[in-house]
């Protein structure tokens, strides 16, 4: 296992490095920039300190190299107040956002709680709610419940967020007034009655996201379960007198979350990119908010960290589930 996780970590470096390069030279020759909008009017040697100020004034692999550096070497005095710093210009190699004009990574660290809470809790009951009901679907296939679980997964499949958050609002927040219709992200839980507040504001989201979440981990989960409800160390276990439920929950479940932790793992990335629409949806100022912000304003630095950052989680995680395959199922031997 060592030895796989080793090589597998050696075979990550070189494509994250192609990643990020395809990255930065998609954004940054994208049309679009905060220079463009700078007026005719201004003359000529302001324009150029506004472009210094900015370090957009280095060649394209020159910026792309300090734009990397950013990941890889870190001064100790930056640590507390973030990777990125305020110029690039004056010759700290750190970068800022066009947009805000502060450190890169100190508005994600700013947005990430926010996202991380929201979201998180939205993936975590989707989770929680989606492995009960695929593994008792399938135990009780063609059951009243198990046709009950199909059409739940059919609405979480082909009902968008956009449309069931919106009519959760209008059902739960106009309509009877139990739940806000924004998140309040000024709101600070100090007592329990803020506490409450908290997860009355949270609702919607997790709701809508949950239910998205949820569908596809469930049908994924029946799906696995009754693939292995049929194979013969089944009938042996049956044969050998053990009970349903070591048999179901033992053997067939563990097996049966093979492919599943890989849905579950690939879409914990999710998590930290946030869940554009329905951040914008409802007024969650994480992650997705700040990159949606970004493009709109041609933030470059900004769109080129997301998007790496997002592609470093994916890669992350998916070397976890290889590790979780061999750790469910001892037959998997990577050494």
């Amino acid at each position: 296992m060592l030895t796989f996780t080793l090589r597998r970590l050696l075979v990550a470096i070189p494509t994250l490095l192609f990643i990020s390069l395809v990255i930065f030279l998609l954004v940054d020759l994208a049309p679009g920039s905060p220079l463009s909008d700078i007026p005719l009017t201004v003359p000529p040697d302001v324009r150029q300190r506004m472009i210094e100020a900015l370090g957009a004034d280095q060649p394209v692999f020159v910026r792309y190299v300090l734009w990397l550096r950013q990941f890889f070497w870190v001064e100790p005095a930056y640590l507390l107040d973030g990777w990125f710093g305020t110029n690039l210009a004056n010759g700290e190699q750190r970068i800022l956002s066009w947009q805000a004009r502060s450190p890169v990574f100190t508005i994600i660290g700013e947005r990430i709680p926010q996202t991380l809470i929201v979201i998180g809790t939205a993936y975590l009951v989707g989770v929680l709610i989606a492995l009960p009901i695929g593994i008792y679907s399938a135990y009780r296939q063609y059951s009243a419940f198990d046709q009950f679980g199909t059409l739940f997964a059919m609405i979480g499949f082909s009902v968008p967020t956009f449309f069931s958050g919106t009519l959760f609002i209008i059902i739960f927040a106009v309509w009877l007034g139990w739940f806000p219709t924004k998140y309040d992200t000024q709101l600070e839980v100090t007592d329990w009655a803020s506490f409450v507040e908290q997860l009355r504001q949270m609702a919607l989201p997790v709701m809508t996201l949950g239910l998205a979440n949820a569908a596809v981990i469930s049908r994924y989960m029946r799906s696995s379960m009754l693939d292995n409800m049929t194979q013969d160390y089944v009938r042996t276990a049956r044969a050998k007198g053990m009970t349903e439920r070591t048999v179901v929950l033992k053997h067939v479940l563990r097996n049966s979350m093979i492919p599943v932790v890989t849905v579950i793992a690939l879409g914990i990335p999710s998590i930290f990119g946030g869940a554009i629409i329905t951040e914008n949806l409802f007024g969650v100022n994480g992650i997705g908010a700040a990159l949606i912000g970004a493009i709109h304003a041609s933030d470059l630095p900004m769109v080129q960290t997301l998007a790496f950052i997002f592609a470093v989680l994916i890669v992350t995680f998916n070397l976890i589930a290889d590790i979780l395959y061999g750790l469910l199922d001892p037959r998997i031997r990577y050494d």
